[in-house]
């Protein structure tokens, strides 16, 4: 029996199933589990051992024919510096937002091409292949409908399968992007904010940069019991621009615009805009607005192609497509976007009552949006064209919010509020700025009046002034005439001389 002797080392960095395959090939020799030795097992041996030293590298191999055979193997894995083990980066996938984002048109582009390409087939055809495809379809019309009821039935499951309970409200919704996923889309989205307003941003000193901070930091603390609210970074970020404008990006970045603040009357309407903003963050809106439309485009893409090959003009599939688009946005992407704008309403008051604002002057807030609207004679876009509520049904929405939200404001130990409601005190000096309006046009009017019978008193006595200046010229060439002294045969001459001086025009 020959002894063999192994110096085996363990090595960290090699695959461990790789080294056990290759070392049970060399175990499974005769030799080695006590068989007689023969010269083709030698061959083998010597063979497995070849593969082995391959593998291992092997640098020095002594062999002694003493009867026992000693075999010393050097791993040069062991031996050689770790520098000449290279591991490459790890490669991060795209957020699946991201790449939606990218294949969005893409899809339509193969629908379109699909819905042609058929078109085209379904014309080629002869009558009687026709024929024959029709009575195909109509002997499996029982086949045709249990896979589209077996479609029906998949993206039923994928629906329901996907479903999320919302963390604020209890709302069931539809989830198709993860919350990790979204997010990383989402600083993308800030970096670009930030790269668009870097030389905007006022200095944190501001004092209304301050007041924003302080009002954020409110709204957190008080509603520390909400979940996500904590394990958002809140970031506050005063753009110096005039628009009225200010939004959350799903990662808590803050944007709020000079022009909004100049836009509230006080700290409560900034607390209640801040929390509406919030809100939006805080529920994950963002992602569930894409999760609705990836579906929606994903059936739509169906339609798409069926449009483009039923129709017997690319005109007509152009109108069809237009049309087709624009159902979905008014009959889907705009009311769901309403309808998130509304409950963000709900949670955004919500929270600031839990942070002691007079939530009453929620609704004010909108009524001075409104007003200013009106006196600029900015057109009122109507609700169902708009993503947003009309300022009329946001006004009426929060007046019914309002008394359940003070009654979570009166258990949070917060002050009491002041006896004048601030929507009654806008009322009052909205209607005491129309009777004004009113008065200082019906003086206006009459000032009007009294200037209009002035000059027309004054035209009179200038008709009557040309009256007698046209009749003493008339009696002057009469005159002329009847004295002799008129010029006969002699036409008057007008010269126009151009820029250039040579040209002239006569009349």
């Amino acid at each position: 029996m020959a002894l063999i002797c192994f110096r085996l080392f363990k090595i960290q960095t090699g695959p461990p199933l790789l080294t056990l395959r290759r070392f049970r090939a060399v175990h499974a020799h005769p030799l080695l589990r006590g068989q007689p030795h023969t010269s083709q097992g030698n061959t083998r041996l010597s063979a497995s051992f070849r593969s082995f030293e391959k593998w291992t590298r092997v640098q020095s191999t002594s062999l002694v024919s003493s009867g026992n055979v000693t075999v010393n193997v050097r791993l040069s894995a062991i031996t050689e510096p770790a520098k000449q083990f290279h591991t490459s980066a790890a490669l991060r996938a795209l957020p699946a937002p991201l790449i939606w984002l990218v294949l969005r048109p893409l899809q339509k582009v193969a629908a379109i091409i699909i819905g042609r390409s058929i078109r085209k087939w379904w014309r080629a055809l002869p009558p009687n292949r026709k024929q024959l495809f029709r009575e195909w379809a109509w002997q499996r019309r029982w086949h045709l409908v249990g896979a589209g009821t077996g479609l029906l039935f998949f993206i039923s499951l994928f629906f329901f399968t996907h479903l999320e309970e919302s963390p604020v409200t209890g709302r069931s919704r539809l989830l198709v992007f993860s919350r990790d996923a979204f997010m990383e889309l989402a600083q993308h989205a800030s970096d670009e904010c930030m790269e668009e307003y870097v030389d905007a941003f006022i200095p944190v000193s501001d004092p209304r940069h301050q007041v924003v901070e302080q009002v954020v930091q409110r709204l957190v603390q008080r509603n520390h019991d909400i979940e996500g609210i904590n394990s958002l970074s809140w970031n506050v970020h005063v753009v110096d621009r005039p628009s009225v404008n200010a939004f959350v990006l799903p990662n808590g970045n803050i944007f709020v615009f000079t022009g909004m603040l100049e836009a509230v009357a006080d700290i409560h309407q900034l607390a209640i805009v801040l929390g509406h903003e919030m809100s939006h963050a805080l529920i994950g809106h963002a992602a569930e607005q894409a999760s609705m439309s990836h579906v929606v485009d994903l059936l739509s893409l169906i339609l798409l192609t069926v449009i483009w090959a039923i129709c017997p003009r690319d005109s007509l599939a152009v109108l069809g497509h237009w049309i087709q688009s624009k159902l979905v946005q008014f009959m889907f992407d705009r009311p769901f976007s309403r309808k998130l704008e509304a409950e963000a309403d709900q949670v955004g008051l919500k929270l600031a009552a839990k942070a002691c604002a007079d939530v009453r002057a929620g609704p004010v807030f909108w009524q001075q949006m409104e007003l200013a609207e009106q006196l600029i004679g900015e057109p009122t876009t109507p609700e169902w064209l708009s993503t947003h509520p009309s300022h009329h049904n946001r006004i009426t929405h929060l007046n019914r919010l309002v008394p359940e939200a003070l009654e979570i404001r009166a258990k949070c130990d917060c002050p009491a509020l002041p006896a004048i409601d601030p929507r009654v005190a806008f009322s009052k000096t909205v209607q005491l700025l129309l009777e004004n309006t009113k008065k200082q046009e019906s003086e206006e009017r009459k000032e009007r009046e009294i200037a209009k019978d002035t000059s027309s008193s004054r035209s009179r006595l200038g008709g009557v002034l040309a009256t007698s200046v046209l009749s003493q010229a008339l009696l002057s060439k009469r005159d002329l005439t009847e004295s002799g002294l008129t010029l006969k045969g002699v036409q008057p001459t007008v010269s126009l001389q151009t820029s250039n001086g040579n040209d002239q025009v006569h009349f």
